[in-house]
């Protein structure tokens, strides 16, 4: 016996042409089905199912007085709908207000900007793979770059830039702000990583790409008197000062 996940239920549910509720005509809304049981207890059997929620159906409107009147209880219904049956088999629910069950409505758009997003990392994740194996990291920074990339992808596509990508990414990824926290921390993480595999640094003063062992700056001509084996950007400790112009070049 084959059982299906609530993903695949739902999958077929979307699929299916939603009923129009029997008392007010109208299309009835997916509607997912709570953990916890209520009215007698036994739940529905199935994680979805189709709800009226038009507060002008009769059944509802007149459910009020009904359930006053029959059961003292300040309450109404609404019409369900099982899913997947032949013939549509319509009960009622009990709701306690107008807002009553309204919070289980499956957003149809929601869903689609969901699967959307999904298959979009998908690509993604392809896409970075054929990379990795070709080295290519331009393909990885344009990605890194593109802002209309999930972040998902962008996050690993940093992590990889920093293991085959060439010093020119570095200035495009210094002059980017990323508006993600944990993405901006990747992508410093990737620069530093370059620099350590290049073995290069950037000048604190005019922030070009110089070698790791310069004293002297081969673009602004300043002059330090250590250097950071760490890569990055390099912070002098003191003492710093303008080559002459003859010394400027390395």
């Amino acid at each position: 016996m084959a059982f299906e996940t609530k993903e695949e239920v739902l999958e077929k549910i979307l699929n299916q042409e939603k009923p129009k509720c029997p008392h007010c005509g109208q299309e009835m809304s997916i509607w997912e089905v709570p953990p916890v049981a209520f009215s007698d207890g036994l739940g529905w059997g199935v994680p979805y199912l189709f709800v009226c929620f038009n507060d002008d159906c009769p059944a509802y409107k007149g459910g009020w007085e009904h359930m006053k009147d029959t059961y003292g209880s300040n309450s109404s219904y609404r019409t369900v709908c099982y899913p997947g049956s032949g013939t549509p088999e319509f009960e009622c629910m009990p709701v306690f207000s107008s807002m009553g069950g309204q919070g289980q409505v499956v957003d149809e758009e929601v869903l689609a900007a969901q699967e959307a997003l999904k298959e979009a990392i998908k690509r993604g994740f392809s896409v970075l793979a054929g990379c990795y194996t070709a080295k290519d990291w331009l393909t990885v920074s344009r990605i890194l770059l593109d802002p209309t990339e999930p972040v998902r992808v962008r996050v690993k596509a940093a992590e990889m830039i920093g293991d085959f990508g060439d010093l020119e990414v570095v200035e495009p990824l210094r002059n980017l702000k990323f508006g993600n926290e944990i993405l901006q921390e990747k992508v410093n993480s990737a620069i530093g990583h370059i620099h350590q595999r290049f073995f290069t640094r950037e000048c604190p003063f005019c922030a070009e790409i110089i070698k790791q062992r310069a004293k002297v700056c081969k673009h602004c001509g300043m002059r330090w008197p250590a250097y950071s084996p760490g890569g990055g950007a390099f912070k002098p400790s003191a003492g710093v000062e303008r080559s002459p112009a003859s010394c400027r070049r390395i």
